[in-house]
Protein backbone atom coordinates (compact mmCIF):
# COMPACT_ATOMS: atom_id res chain seq x y z
CA UNK A 1 0.00 0.00 0.00
CA UNK A 2 2.78 2.75 0.41
CA UNK A 3 4.52 1.65 -2.50
CA UNK A 4 0.84 2.56 -4.52
CA UNK A 5 0.40 5.67 -2.34
CA UNK A 6 3.86 6.74 -3.26
CA UNK A 7 3.57 6.36 -6.68
CA UNK A 8 0.29 8.14 -7.14
CA UNK A 9 2.02 11.23 -5.16
CA UNK A 10 4.50 11.39 -7.95
CA UNK A 11 2.00 10.78 -10.34
CA UNK A 12 -0.69 13.95 -8.86
CA UNK A 13 2.99 15.95 -8.81
CA UNK A 14 4.47 15.75 -11.80
CA UNK A 15 1.44 16.26 -13.77
CA UNK A 16 -0.01 19.06 -11.72
CA UNK A 17 3.12 20.83 -12.03
CA UNK A 18 3.03 20.65 -15.83
CA UNK A 19 -0.43 21.60 -16.33
CA UNK A 20 -0.37 24.54 -18.25
CA UNK A 21 2.23 22.77 -20.90
CA UNK A 22 0.48 20.36 -22.35
CA UNK A 23 -2.96 18.53 -23.39
CA UNK A 24 -4.73 16.76 -21.06
CA UNK A 25 -6.61 13.13 -22.35
CA UNK A 26 -9.48 10.98 -20.92
CA UNK A 27 -10.85 8.12 -22.73
CA UNK A 28 -13.27 5.15 -22.12
CA UNK A 29 -13.16 1.91 -23.73
CA UNK A 30 -14.64 -1.87 -23.43
CA UNK A 31 -12.43 -5.07 -24.54
CA UNK A 32 -11.85 -8.73 -24.84
CA UNK A 33 -9.77 -10.37 -22.81
CA UNK A 34 -7.49 -12.70 -24.73
CA UNK A 35 -4.93 -15.63 -24.44
CA UNK A 36 -4.41 -15.88 -20.33
CA UNK A 37 -6.71 -13.67 -19.09
CA UNK A 38 -9.77 -14.96 -21.89
CA UNK A 39 -9.44 -18.22 -19.39
CA UNK A 40 -10.65 -15.96 -16.47
CA UNK A 41 -12.24 -13.00 -17.99
CA UNK A 42 -15.49 -12.39 -20.18
CA UNK A 43 -14.87 -8.59 -20.62
CA UNK A 44 -13.57 -5.27 -19.61
CA UNK A 45 -13.84 -1.89 -18.88
CA UNK A 46 -10.97 0.82 -18.81
CA UNK A 47 -10.99 4.59 -18.18
CA UNK A 48 -7.72 5.82 -19.45
CA UNK A 49 -6.06 9.75 -18.08
CA UNK A 50 -3.15 11.06 -19.34
CA UNK A 51 -0.98 14.57 -19.83
CA UNK A 52 0.83 14.64 -22.96
CA UNK A 53 3.20 17.06 -24.21
CA UNK A 54 3.91 18.72 -27.49
CA UNK A 55 7.75 17.46 -27.94
CA UNK A 56 7.52 18.15 -32.25
CA UNK A 57 4.92 18.94 -34.90
CA UNK A 58 3.78 14.91 -35.10
CA UNK A 59 5.19 13.34 -31.84
CA UNK A 60 3.62 14.26 -28.48
CA UNK A 61 5.22 12.46 -24.84
CA UNK A 62 3.77 12.20 -21.13
CA UNK A 63 2.36 9.95 -18.70
CA UNK A 64 -0.57 7.92 -18.02
CA UNK A 65 -2.47 6.20 -16.04
CA UNK A 66 -6.21 4.99 -15.21
CA UNK A 67 -8.07 1.81 -14.05
CA UNK A 68 -9.03 -1.15 -16.02
CA UNK A 69 -11.34 -3.79 -14.48
CA UNK A 70 -12.42 -7.61 -16.20
CA UNK A 71 -14.80 -9.13 -15.24
CA UNK A 72 -14.46 -12.56 -14.10
CA UNK A 73 -16.08 -15.79 -16.00
CA UNK A 74 -18.19 -18.64 -14.14
CA UNK A 75 -16.05 -21.94 -14.66
CA UNK A 76 -18.28 -25.50 -15.20
CA UNK A 77 -17.45 -28.16 -12.84
CA UNK A 78 -19.43 -30.77 -13.95
CA UNK A 79 -20.92 -32.68 -11.05
CA UNK A 80 -19.41 -29.81 -8.62
CA UNK A 81 -21.37 -27.38 -9.93
CA UNK A 82 -19.94 -23.69 -10.76
CA UNK A 83 -16.96 -21.30 -9.78
CA UNK A 84 -17.18 -17.92 -9.93
CA UNK A 85 -13.89 -16.63 -10.62
CA UNK A 86 -12.32 -13.31 -9.27
CA UNK A 87 -12.87 -9.93 -11.33
CA UNK A 88 -9.32 -8.40 -11.83
CA UNK A 89 -8.51 -4.85 -11.51
CA UNK A 90 -5.10 -2.81 -12.44
CA UNK A 91 -4.41 0.82 -12.10
CA UNK A 92 -1.21 1.36 -15.05
CA UNK A 93 1.23 3.98 -14.13
CA UNK A 94 2.81 4.37 -17.33
CA UNK A 95 5.04 6.61 -19.70
CA UNK A 96 3.11 7.73 -23.30
CA UNK A 97 3.74 8.37 -26.66
CA UNK A 98 2.16 9.31 -29.62
CA UNK A 99 3.30 9.92 -33.37
CA UNK A 100 1.20 11.48 -36.02
CA UNK A 101 1.54 9.51 -38.76
CA UNK A 102 -0.83 10.96 -41.31
CA UNK A 103 -3.51 14.72 -40.36
CA UNK A 104 -6.14 12.13 -38.51
CA UNK A 105 -4.22 8.80 -38.08
CA UNK A 106 -1.82 9.10 -35.04
CA UNK A 107 0.18 5.43 -33.24
CA UNK A 108 1.82 5.48 -30.20
CA UNK A 109 1.93 3.30 -26.76
CA UNK A 110 2.19 3.56 -23.16
CA UNK A 111 4.69 1.60 -21.08
CA UNK A 112 5.10 1.16 -17.60
CA UNK A 113 3.82 -0.47 -14.08
CA UNK A 114 0.24 -2.07 -13.55
CA UNK A 115 -0.37 -2.21 -9.88
CA UNK A 116 -2.84 -4.99 -9.22
CA UNK A 117 -5.43 -3.85 -6.66
CA UNK A 118 -7.38 -7.45 -6.07
CA UNK A 119 -6.43 -9.80 -3.98
CA UNK A 120 -3.47 -12.19 -4.78
CA UNK A 121 -3.01 -9.35 -7.61
CA UNK A 122 0.86 -8.22 -7.01
CA UNK A 123 0.28 -6.70 -10.72
CA UNK A 124 3.07 -6.08 -13.40
CA UNK A 125 5.28 -4.70 -16.66
CA UNK A 126 2.40 -3.05 -18.45
CA UNK A 127 2.77 -1.83 -22.31
CA UNK A 128 -0.16 -0.79 -24.55
CA UNK A 129 0.43 -0.22 -28.38
CA UNK A 130 -2.36 1.51 -29.81
CA UNK A 131 -3.69 2.90 -33.35
CA UNK A 132 -5.87 6.47 -32.76
CA UNK A 133 -8.59 8.43 -35.23
CA UNK A 134 -9.09 11.53 -35.12
CA UNK A 135 -12.57 12.34 -35.29
CA UNK A 136 -12.49 15.81 -34.46
CA UNK A 137 -10.09 18.04 -32.68
CA UNK A 138 -11.00 16.76 -29.02
CA UNK A 139 -12.08 13.28 -30.23
CA UNK A 140 -10.46 10.20 -31.52
CA UNK A 141 -11.65 6.33 -31.91
CA UNK A 142 -8.72 4.06 -30.67
CA UNK A 143 -8.09 0.39 -31.02
CA UNK A 144 -5.47 -1.00 -28.07
CA UNK A 145 -3.38 -3.76 -26.78
CA UNK A 146 -3.25 -4.11 -22.99
CA UNK A 147 -0.82 -6.45 -21.83
CA UNK A 148 0.19 -7.04 -18.34
CA UNK A 149 3.14 -9.28 -17.54
CA UNK A 150 1.71 -11.04 -14.13
CA UNK A 151 3.69 -14.15 -12.74
CA UNK A 152 3.05 -16.96 -14.79
CA UNK A 153 1.89 -15.52 -17.61
CA UNK A 154 0.16 -12.54 -19.11
CA UNK A 155 -3.15 -10.36 -18.60
CA UNK A 156 -4.01 -9.21 -22.43
CA UNK A 157 -7.07 -7.32 -23.53
CA UNK A 158 -8.27 -5.97 -26.94
CA UNK A 159 -9.90 -2.82 -26.73
CA UNK A 160 -12.01 -0.32 -28.67
CA UNK A 161 -13.09 3.31 -26.96
CA UNK A 162 -12.75 6.94 -27.14
CA UNK A 163 -10.41 9.09 -25.84
CA UNK A 164 -10.74 13.37 -25.60
CA UNK A 165 -8.88 16.36 -25.31
CA UNK A 166 -9.03 18.64 -23.07
CA UNK A 167 -6.60 22.06 -23.78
Amino acid sequence: MKKFNLIIVLVVFAVSSVMAQGQFRAGVSGGIPIGDAGDFAIFAIAVDLGYLFEISDTFDAGVATGYSHSFGDEQDLGVLGTLDLDDEQFIPVAASGRFEVAPSFTIGGDVGYAIGINDNNDGGFYYSPRAQYSVSEAIDIVAAYRGVAVEGGSWDIISAGVEFGID
